[in-house]
């Protein structure tokens, strides 16, 4: 996997410490801050966006919708910038392509209310982030955008919501950013044990395979 990423040995340090092995792809996946300005071809801006069209979802309802603008509509890529808060702006505006997600909150066979289209549009951008990885690409998903305003500028209509902002392209330099973002950038990954978040018999109560794993490298 690290041969998608040539000339990036700190990019490629940035993959997972995993307990037990995984795939490669997963554990080469992260959310970078510095995008390169060059522009992500069309036929892989289909392909990660077919993956997320793959999602599972409740009885297949697919309730996810993706807003696109790229660097090439200037426009149209500053309309989509301006719905992220300042913070996010300050490295987003470098990405080539960034993207709304939005959630569906109703079931179009019945009209009830779709309890999961927030866990189903997540699915979907989690498979868009992985064929990303495995294309060479990242991608950075955010919290920090105006959902009003997101709502506003698309015209996104009643029992619709936009769940996340998301930037995708190819890594950049990292000295490109802010010294505050560098650091960010640059510091190790790091997530919760299994035997944190995975339970058997009773809430907080760790599962006893969670402690068996010898880790993967």
């Amino acid at each position: 996997m690290s041969n998608l990423f040539p000339n990036t040995d700190w990019a490629t340090s940035k993959a997972a410490d995993t307990q037990s092995p995984i795939l490669e792809v997963i554990r080469h996946r992260w959310s970078p801050l510095a995008f390169s300005n060059q522009p992500v071809e069309p036929e892989k801006l289909r392909q990660v966006l077919e993956a997320a069209r793959w999602a599972a979802s409740s009885y297949n309802e697919q309730p996810w919708s993706f807003i696109v603008a790229t660097q090439e509509d200037p426009r149209e890529f500053a309309r989509l910038l301006d719905c992220l808060v300042e913070a996010n702006q300050e490295w987003a505006k470098n990405a080539p392509v960034l993207m709304l997600s939005v959630a569906a909150l109703h079931f179009q066979r019945n009209g009830n209310d779709n309890r999961h289209a927030f866990h189903d549009v997540g699915a979907a951008a989690a498979h868009l982030a992985i064929q990303a990885t495995a294309l060479g690409l990242f991608v950075h998903q955010m919290a920090g955008f105006d959902a009003a305003k997101a709502r506003q500028t698309y015209q996104i209509p009643a029992g619709y919501e936009p769940v996340a902002a998301i930037a995708l392209g190819y890594l950049g330099d990292p000295q490109q950013l802010s010294e505050r973002l560098q650091q960010r950038e640059l510091a190790p990954r790091t997530r919760k044990p299994l035997e944190a978040f995975v339970f058997t018999g009773s809430w907080n109560q760790p599962a006893a395979f969670t402690q068996q794993s010898q880790g993967s490298n």
